[in-house]
């Protein structure tokens, strides 16, 4: 992998989009199970309960997310060939983006709403910007290996 491998600007463009994909789904998962935890359940305990359950759920939004749009977007997959590319291929990367959103806001806000940080917070929103754009950032250059290596979509 020379340093030309890395400056294709159409790969890194699908492979931004792809990226950005997952993580709409992720986010969509992880953040409403882990706020609604928070706010209702914070004496669960963030390690291990919260976080992995709001893991679990960003993993399940992102993989469903990614078979309806391979299944009904240009891709045209039968459902279940959708599903299967949806878990295959993007697993590394969802799990790789889960990680990154999860350690940056646990680090920024110690725990959000069982730390203090409740919605209307400005910390609360921008903590969740900043691990939205590491979760983004994490798995993009996975995700254009992926694309400019093998020809493969991740997502």
């Amino acid at each position: 992998m020379t340093l030309a491998f890395w400056q294709s600007p159409p790969t890194w463009r699908r492979a931004g989009v792809n990226t950005l994909r997952c993580l709409v789904g992720c986010s969509l998962g992880d953040f409403s199970v882990m706020w609604y935890l928070q706010a209702y359940h914070a004496d669960w305990g963030m390690w291990p309960t919260i976080m992995s359950l709001a893991i679990a759920s960003g993993l399940t939004t992102s993989v469903a997310l990614e078979t309806v749009l391979l299944w009904l977007g240009k891709d045209g997959l039968s459902w279940a060939m959708s599903a299967r590319t949806a878990v295959g291929m993007s697993f590394i990367s969802m799990v790789t983006m889960e990680a990154a959103e999860n350690i940056v806001d646990y680090y920024l806000t110690g725990g959000g709403q069982a730390a203090g940080y409740t919605f209307g917070e400005p910390m609360f929103w921008a903590a969740a910007a900043v691990s939205m754009v590491a979760g983004f950032l994490a798995p993009l250059p996975y995700n254009y290996l992926r694309l400019r290596k093998y020809g493969k979509a991740c997502h």
